[in-house]
């Protein structure tokens, strides 16, 4: 049997629908995460975010983020010895929402200690948000926990 051109159309547009499809129904099945739920509410707040980092950056010291095979430190400036911060540290993963982490930070001798049990062996974006003597205070920086 002979094929005319007419059928060779017809079987590669039907081959080119089939997998348009299969695309259409690949797209459907990806899990797709935004950095926030509420994206709109928090750009809106996002000036509080920017005030608190100037604070930051006008302290003497800075905040330091580094990790063992068993926890990850974060050590706060030593002009807050003895005073009382409460805020608390978001570990924000980009592969996936289910790994992040939100922790409320418990300071004892200027460092606090978040175990890495639960936390997967990926980069995380560490953004830690502080008060200490009713002034707010911004970090942000990355931390590698597949190397450690």
């Amino acid at each position: 049997m002979k094929l005319t051109w007419g059928w060779k159309i017809g079987i590669l547009y039907v081959v080119f629908a089939g997998g348009i499809v299969a695309m259409v129904i690949a797209s459907n099945k990806q899990d797709v995460d935004l950095v926030s739920d509420d994206y709109y509410k928090d750009e809106i707040a996002y000036q509080k975010v920017l005030d608190a980092s100037k604070n930051e950056a006008h302290l003497a010291g800075s905040v330091a983020v580094h990790a063992n095979a068993d926890k990850i430190f974060i050590d706060f400036p030593g002009e807050f010895a003895n005073k009382a911060i409460s805020g608390n540290v978001h570990l924000y993963s980009p592969v996936s929402s289910k790994w992040d982490k939100t922790v409320a930070i418990n300071v004892s001798d200027d460092r606090m200690d978040i175990p890495r049990g639960g936390l997967k062996p990926s980069i995380y974006s560490v953004k830690v948000s502080y008060e200490v003597a009713g002034k707010d205070y911004y970090y942000e920086t990355q931390i590698d926990l597949s190397k450690s």
